[in-house]
């Protein structure tokens, strides 16, 4: 599939209308799945493996741009729920390949800091692991790396679903 192929049904997806939280009905990757950990770049070049993240305790990744409004409506969400679970969950952000570029990241990224790693997704291996619709699309996977958690829009409840995690993780 050519990157322009991939591009345009990630821009069918943003065109289609709202989308609000699905938590795990459809939307990317179905409940209880175990993605592949894709190896992606960090956002100076350097190899960056999911695995690295995924299977070491719960982690939420997040499909994100600087151009997705959605996005920038869930930052507070994101930056609540990482303020609260930041201790228990790790956190990430793959910044897709549509539309931008590392250099455009980075200075967004001086402008909207966050508090845990932003990633690049230059060839799209993590946005086809995580099977993402969209930007703004989350997934949650639990401790063993299965998926616990799908949504996208700006609607989540990141926290009630952390919270339903975390209740079922052993301490």
């Amino acid at each position: 599939m050519t990157a322009f192929v991939r591009a345009a049904g990630l821009l069918a997806g943003l065109v289609a209308g709202p989308l609000h939280a699905q938590a795990g009905s459809g939307v990317g990757l179905p409940l209880g799945a175990r993605p592949d950990a894709a190896v992606i770049e960090d956002l100076d070049g350097l190899p960056a493996d999911l695995a690295d993240y995924v299977g070491k305790g719960p982690v939420l990744i997040e499909f994100w741009a600087t151009w997705c409004p959605v996005c920038a409506t869930l930052a507070p969400e994101m930056a609540a729920a990482h303020a609260r679970f930041g201790g228990d969950v790790r956190f990430l952000v793959v910044a897709v390949a549509v539309n931008q570029s590392p250099r455009s990241v980075k200075r967004h990224m001086a402008d909207h800091p966050v508090p845990y790693p932003v990633l690049w997704d230059a060839k799209g291996r993590a946005t086809r692991a995580f099977q993402a619709p969209t930007t703004s699309y989350i997934v949650i996977l639990d401790a063993d790396g299965i998926v616990v958690y799908t949504g996208v829009g700006a609607e989540q409840d990141l926290t009630g679903a952390l919270e339903r995690i975390l209740a079922r993780e052993p301490s």
